[in-house]
């Protein structure tokens, strides 16, 4: 009797290993199907000076990458106001740790204020030191000099991002206001925020370089 039973026990074990692999393949595909997670990382212009709920830049790019089929989550971790200085005090806990990318933008008040661009430049590398080791994916958004702040200080000011993104290999975003700093109609009244519309000019210039980010990010990931 116990030899007859031997392929019905063969026959059961057969089914639950293939149960099993089913199992473990649905959980394989529910951890590969979490969107990834992005964090906007700056100050005014990314916390949406300003604006009305939904305009600020980091809800029109999740919008605009979500209509272009890619599954994301952008956090709105800007803070109006804020310093090279003040976002590497808020780092560790304004950033979570299971983020995907950063896009890091900062030093436009340190450069309204005059601020010594070689203290900038310290403070952003010290913050992309920090996500970097994390193994987080960081995209740099450049700033300019004021032109009214004069030639030395932008001397100075302006090659630190690409500096610091040719130092670790970083995308980076040359200007981030670029095509809309300098358009009054792309401007909220103060002459310095961008507007609605100056933030649709921004996602739809940046976009591209999401979606390469991502498609990296994603063959990084199979």
């Amino acid at each position: 009797m116990a030899f007859k039973s031997l392929p019905r026990f063969a026959h059961f074990t057969k089914i639950s290993s293939f149960l099993l692999g089913l199992m473990l393949f649905a959980a394989a595909g529910a951890v590969q199907a979490q969107p990834v997670t992005i964090v906007g990382f700056g100050d005014s212009l990314m916390a949406g000076y300003g604006l009305g709920p939904g305009e600020s830049f980091p809800d029109k790019l999740e919008a605009a990458l979500k209509d272009k089929g890619l599954d994301v989550t952008i956090t709105n971790a800007g803070v109006s106001g804020d310093t090279t200085s003040g976002g590497l005090a808020r780092l560790e806990w304004s950033v979570p740790e299971d983020a995907d990318i950063v896009l890091l933008e900062l030093g436009a008040n340190d450069m309204l204020r005059g601020i010594a661009p070689a203290s900038s430049e310290e403070n952003l590398d010290a913050m992309i030191g920090k996500l970097t080791e994390r193994g987080q994916t960081v995209v740099l958004a450049g700033m300019m000099a004021a032109p009214n702040l004069g030639a030395d200080y932008a001397a100075a000011f302006n090659p630190i991002y690409p500096r610091l993104a040719q130092k670790y290999g970083l995308t980076l975003i040359p200007f981030f206001l670029d095509g809309v700093a300098a358009e009054p109609d792309l401007l909220l009244e103060d002459g310095m925020h961008p507007n609605a519309g100056g933030v649709d000019l921004m996602v739809e210039r940046i976009l591209p370089v999401f979606e390469k980010v991502l498609a990296g990010h994603t063959q990084k990931d199979t």
